[in-house]
């Protein structure tokens, strides 16, 4: 990861700010997680919530309402709503994609199977339904529901774009805002809206989440072949080995002569992988200065998130939004 001191790491200030509301979202996700007739539930969605993630997202929410002001108990329950979310997607992403790790565990498709991991990604979504209907806010509702069902889209669009030449920067901007971003844009906009913010307010916090997201998934796919194996718990080059086209190779493939698109029509469009190619792979993106291009592009989107706050009053808490930002471009050189 790019920063070592902890000291420094927004993310970290942001959970010892907000420790005690995240200790209060641990114990309801914990308590939702039960099941009295299936112990297979919490058995397989307490492996990936026990796996040590950051819990960005429920700390945005988190944020988000601390920061608008908000006293009332219901950011807690919005908080472990959009956990869940979030684990309820990596439970199915991981079978999907045939993934073998996550966060450096073996994934719950690979442990149990992916009957057990599917349909416990159900259950967590059923449950997150639960949670945000018990705030009472229709508001919030319509929020989390639309940005489920955009996830959803999101996902099914990579399935069709992720092998294909033909995919450009536009449909890899819808993918991102579907699959990653319409989590993050959601969990900053409900905290506003259930502190009762008006909309100016409510649409920069949307505007920040929807930016810092798109600029998170950039930077994740900038480290499939940038990134340090023991620090992200994936495989470098695992994209390119699934055929994914992420924007480094979109960029290389916009810039491709005749032979290099040869190159990727093999390995990424046909699946013909051999010996040597991810290091070619990286040869081209390298001669084309593309991965640099894309860690300016996150960069860029940083760069919206932290302006989109501008109509936001000065707090602590803004302050380590802005430098999170910061700090998700940082994680790459």
């Amino acid at each position: 990861m790019g920063l070592d001191n902890a000291a420094t790491k927004p993310h970290e200030r942001l959970a010892a700010a907000l420790d005690a509301d995240m200790t209060a979202v641990n114990a309801l996700i914990r308590e939702r997680m039960a099941s009295e007739h299936a112990p297979r539930i919490p058995e397989v969605s307490a492996h990936l919530v026990d796996a040590g993630g950051k819990r960005l997202r429920p700390m945005l929410t988190l944020a988000s309402a601390k920061m608008c002001g908000y006293e009332g108990p219901f950011h807690i329950h919005l908080a472990a709503t959009v956990e869940f979310i979030h684990t309820a997607t990596l439970l199915h992403d991981d079978v999907v994609d045939e993934s073998g790790q996550r966060r450096g565990r073996p994934t719950a498709n690979l442990l149990w199977d992916n009957k057990s991991s599917v349909l416990v990604g159900d259950y967590l979504f059923a449950r997150s339904f639960q949670l945000m209907v018990e705030t009472g806010n229709l508001r919030v509702l319509d929020i989390l529901s639309n940005a489920s069902a955009t996830i959803a889209e999101g996902e099914v669009l990579q399935l069709t774009a992720a092998s294909d030449l033909g995919t450009d920067e536009d449909i890899y901007l819808k993918v991102v805002r579907g699959k990653t971003a319409a989590l993050f844009s959601a969990a900053m906009e409900v905290g506003g809206v259930i502190a009762g913010q008006g909309d100016d307010v409510v649409k920069a916090l949307f505007a920040y989440g929807d930016a810092l997201g798109i600029s998170f998934q950039i930077v994740d796919d900038l480290l499939d072949y940038r990134g340090n194996t023991q620090a992200t718990g994936k495989n470098v080059g695992d994209d390119f080995r699934e055929r994914k086209l992420t924007l480094p190779v979109i960029k290389a493939v916009a810039k491709a002569d005749t032979t290099e698109r040869d190159f990727w029509q093999r390995t990424i469009a046909k699946g013909d992988q051999r010996d040597g190619d991810l290091e070619e792979a990286l040869r081209l993106m390298d001669s084309h200065g593309t991965l640099d291009a894309t860690r300016a592009d996150a960069v860029a989107w940083a760069d919206k998130a932290k302006a989109s706050l501008s109509v936001i009053e000065q707090s602590e808490l803004k302050d380590m939004l802005l430098d999170l930002a910061d700090y998700v471009v940082a994680r790459v050189r």
